[in-house]
């Protein structure tokens, strides 16, 4: 691409705008895709006195890209408390400066949002720069929210009972969920969420805006078999949109979930044949624990 032109372009299309100086600039850039940079973060890149970001030589390439030569200062979760102080001192100055993180809009799974507390509580200003996150991407092909909002949990916790609590915690919410899941543990992902909520809808979306991109919506069930008929389909990060569940859903478990559940009820104290209907059926515990206390009240004949 021509950087030079390029840039011109971004200058005339946003530079009327006023950018203070003093300010901190949040950035959404590329989560895979080059030309899905908008031509505000163009200009606001250029015209930063500095840039922080999460990976300062992912940024610099980036940077070189459109013909951008800077030093950018790394800003990552290690050391974003420490960063984030020298970033307030340089807004003292006047400077203006942005932030990246590697790929979308900072502050949501990637760091920032310490930066921007930071700064606010230190009395500067916070422009957004809108632009891509791989949420709002996948979602808007999921045709999921149908305007009743949505869940995001971000990345589940990488192993152990943290994990395994994580996950429970997914059948027990009704609404539509959005989480992150890194290749090597898409596996474990797939297989919890089949066990755990098998006729719900899921959208699953690998490799967004790349050109292996793949977004896909099934039955959680059936995600382990699709998954492995494909070698390639455990690649690249992923975005899972779970459903909201349906009366449908509700409908076509409520037979075999009352049925185990009075078995459970037969055998243990209520709170254990509770949990553990929750943990087989991927039903939420609430729901149970009600229905439970029903068929203690009114055994059936």
């Amino acid at each position: 691409m021509n950087s030079l032109l390029l840039r011109q372009a971004a200058d005339a299309a946003a530079g009327a705008q006023d950018y203070p100086h003093g300010a901190l600039y949040v950035v959404a850039t590329p989560i895979g895709n080059l030309a899905d940079i908008t031509l505000r973060a163009i200009h606001v890149l250029g015209l930063a006195d500095a840039i922080a970001c999460e990976d300062t030589r992912h940024s610099a390439a980036l940077l070189r890209e459109f013909g951008m030569v800077k030093s950018p200062l790394a800003l990552h979760q290690h050391n974003e408390r420490e960063a984030a102080q020298a970033v307030v001192e340089r807004l003292a100055r006047g400077e203006r400066i942005a932030y990246l993180s590697d790929a979308g809009t900072p502050a949501l799974s990637d760091p920032g949002a310490l930066l921007v507390a930071a700064v606010a509580a230190a009395g500067y200003r916070c422009v957004p720069i809108p632009g891509v996150s791989s949420v709002t991407t996948a979602l808007s092909v999921a045709g999921a929210v149908l305007g009743t909002g949505f869940v995001f949990l971000g990345f589940a916790p990488a192993r152990g009972a943290a994990r395994t609590r994580w996950l429970e915690a997914i059948g027990e919410r009704e609404q539509v969920q959005v989480l992150l899941e890194a290749p090597h543990r898409i596996d474990d992902l797939a297989g919890a969420l089949a066990s755990g909520i098998a006729q719900r809808q899921v959208t699953l979306a690998r490799e967004l805006t790349k050109q292996f991109e793949t977004v896909i919506t099934l039955p959680a069930a059936e995600l382990p078999t699709w998954l492995h008929a494909d070698p390639n389909r455990v690649r690249g990060e992923f975005v899972v949109v779970i459903h909201a569940q349906s009366a449908a859903d509700g409908a076509a478990t409520v037979t075999h979930d009352d049925a185990m559940l009075r078995t459970l009820l037969a055998e243990l104290p209520l709170k254990q044949a509770v949990s553990l209907a929750a943990r087989l059926s991927g039903q939420p515990r609430n729901a149970l624990y009600e229905r439970a206390l029903a068929f203690k009240a009114a055994p059936a004949k």
